[in-house]
């Protein structure tokens, strides 16, 4: 069993910890993340997520399925890879939570890190009262992430990211009620994987992972489903988790435009950057309805298949079907 205190004030040097707090309890009972406040040391606080995988679980959907179990012992394996082969190759316009320690024994896995709340982005945002701005920082933070990590290798990784990945659900595709997405499911993955200009993705980019700042800097976390694919990806499944339909439909193309006007600073002298956004853009229908095809039988109803994604899914399906 890992001694977490001990680990935690071996790292930071602290003389011991004040308190602590739950931030947040993982999916299905499988661990948990707190904040501990510490006495002196070389920080004032630190994040630590305590993986204790369980021998059964509950799953809010009722997925307890074997394969449910391995998946998210393969996300935090995953997460564990990412701070520490990948995290640091970042900089301040993708700005992640600095990994300071990860320990495994057992079924468990600790990883502590940097508190971004400390660091100065305290605040989080529902989708209610998320703004335009907000959105647009997060659109620009994944414009920076994709660039630093286009076309590099994502060894460790998932071998393709989101965590709604099409060979990583086939429990929910079995279930699927709408059956021309349901045959086109395969098509439509194999559009994705093919792109010419891969990167890594964060694959759960949605609102709530994401930290603001005061003056609307932002941060990323939560890496368990982060590997390689389509940029866009990221953007679509980062915009449905933050308007309904006729926001959708409003904000698209400034969005876009300000995803790839950032994608081009960040790619700097890159000649390929037209390239990559005459291919993502018309890749971006196909995002959406390879998310659409993951709802329709993981949560047949969900808020996010409204009459926006239903569309662009309607489009991509037609697409397919003249070919």
């Amino acid at each position: 069993m890992i001694e977490v205190e001990r680990e935690i004030l071996s790292i930071s040097g602290a003389l011991s910890i004040k308190k602590t707090e739950s931030v947040q309890m993982l999916w299905s009972d499988y661990g948990e993340i707190k904040r501990y406040f510490l006495e002196e040391g070389k920080y004032s606080s630190l994040i630590v997520k305590h993986i204790q995988l369980p021998d059964s679980s509950q799953h809010p959907k009722g997925w307890n399925t074997d394969l449910s179990h391995q998946r998210k012992l393969k996300s935090y394996q995953v997460e564990r890879e990412w701070y520490q082969e990948f995290a640091h190759k970042t900089d301040t316009d993708c700005r992640v939570p600095k990994s300071f320690h990860a320990v495994e024994a057992g079924n468990e896995l600790l990883l502590i890190m940097e508190d971004l709340d400390a660091s100065g982005f305290p605040i989080r945002l529902h989708h209610n009262d998320v703004s335009l701005s907000h959105t647009k920082s997060c659109v620009k933070w994944l414009a920076h992430f994709h660039a630093k990590f286009m076309n590099t290798s994502a060894e460790g990784l998932w071998p393709i990211g989101t965590y709604w990945h099409l060979q990583t659900r086939p429990d929910e595709w079995e279930r699927m009620q709408n059956t021309p997405l349901k045959n086109a499911a395969k098509a439509i993955d194999e559009h994705l994987q093919q792109s010419n200009y891969q990167t890594i993705i964060h694959g759960d980019a949605k609102l709530a992972n994401f930290c603001f700042s005061e003056n609307g800097d932002v941060a990323a976390v939560d890496f368990q489903y982060v590997g390689k694919g389509c940029g866009m990806k990221d953007v679509a499944y980062f915009i449905s988790s933050c308007f309904e339909a006729d926001e959708c439909q409003q904000y698209e193309e400034e969005l876009l435009d300000h995803y790839f006007k950032h994608l081009k600073i960040a790619l700097g002298q890159s000649t390929v950057f037209q390239s990559i956004k005459e291919e993502w853009t018309k890749l971006y229908p196909y995002a959406w309805a390879d998310l659409y095809r993951f709802l329709d039988g993981w949560s047949p109803g969900h808020w996010k298949m409204h009459g926006y994604s239903e569309q662009l899914t309607t489009k991509v399906l037609k697409e397919l079907d003249s070919k």
